[in-house]
């Protein structure tokens, strides 16, 4: 792997290029004294300096280059940094710069025939670097005060989130096909939890699995019920209640309930039951 010579770091407060004055081996950079200094501001520091810290001149700006980031495209902006900040060397000798983005390491190639682009999938090196940067560059770049670059993140991300939503409102169906898709995941929690239940509590009440066959209905008996040695003729309203108030199902499940076939079920797995079954009366009832 070649020696990484500098660094881009992006970020929502502007461009930074970073010269890398000491780079750990790659060997070595799963040390955990290694993965310590990265941590160290101060030791960190020592690996790396900055070159040249091109800030963002309004929202406007950085929401224009973010958006090019994301699309891997080389900013007129970035590209002037760029041009600024590395040194003019033959196509034989090329620069090495570390860049986060894959495709955007691949626009800086094609624009830049005397840079070559290492990106963390292609080094451990760059990667951990750039993890560096990441977490120092409030304290690395100059002119910043505390906190600058979350609140620059911060309000980059509502505007860039705010740009893409307005850019997807000519879907008109949009909001349709994401209440659909919604319905559809809801539907899959709620079969799967009560196919738990079911698979559950049939251990200790087998034969109201034959009696109710619907999801939700079942769950809630599950939860009305809990330890069927509590089954009684007097809460037979109560059962009638929860299966439209037919009383002659009623009457059947706590009949089961008296001779069932099942096992006796503990304190502590029947609340872990309840949990599950209330989980899913909760869903439907949402759905």
């Amino acid at each position: 792997m070649s020696a990484i010579d500098y660094l881009l770091h992006e970020s929502s407060v502007g461009y930074a290029i970073f010269q890398v004055v000491h780079q750990p081996e790659t060997i070595g950079s799963r040390l955990k004294e290694v993965e310590a200094a990265a941590q160290d501001v101060a030791k960190f520091g020592k690996m790396v300096k900055l070159v040249n810290f091109a800030p963002y001149r309004g929202a406007a700006e950085a929401l224009e280059n973010v958006n090019l980031i994301s699309e891997g495209v080389l900013s007129e902006y970035l590209r002037s940094v760029l041009e600024l900040s590395l040194p003019k060397v033959s196509k034989k000798k090329k620069v090495v710069l570390g860049v986060q983005d894959k495709a955007l390491a691949g626009s800086i190639k094609a624009n830049f025939p005397s840079v070559e682009c290492e990106t963390g999938d292609t080094s451990e090196v760059v990667a951990d670097l750039l993890r560096g940067l990441r977490l120092h560059a409030g304290k690395l770049l100059k002119g910043l005060h505390e906190g600058d670059v979350e609140r620059a993140q911060l309000g980059l991300g509502h505007a860039y989130s705010r740009a893409k939503v307005k850019f997807s409102v000519q879907k008109n169906d949009n909001h349709i096909i994401q209440a659909i898709a919604t319905l559809d995941h809801l539907d899959k929690a709620v079969n799967t939890f009560s196919m738990r239940v079911r698979e559950w509590y049939s251990w200790h009440f087998p034969e109201l699995i034959k009696i109710v066959s619907d999801n939700h209905t079942y769950a809630k008996l599950a939860l009305a019920i809990g330890d069927k040695k509590t089954l009684s003729d007097d809460k037979l309203h109560d059962i009638a209640a929860l299966v439209n108030d037919d009383a002659d199902i009623a009457q059947a499940i706590i009949d089961a309930g008296k001779v069932s076939m099942g096992q006796d079920i503990s304190e502590e797995d029947m609340k872990n039951v309840s949990a599950f079954a209330n989980r899913v009366v909760k869903l439907a009832e949402y759905r």
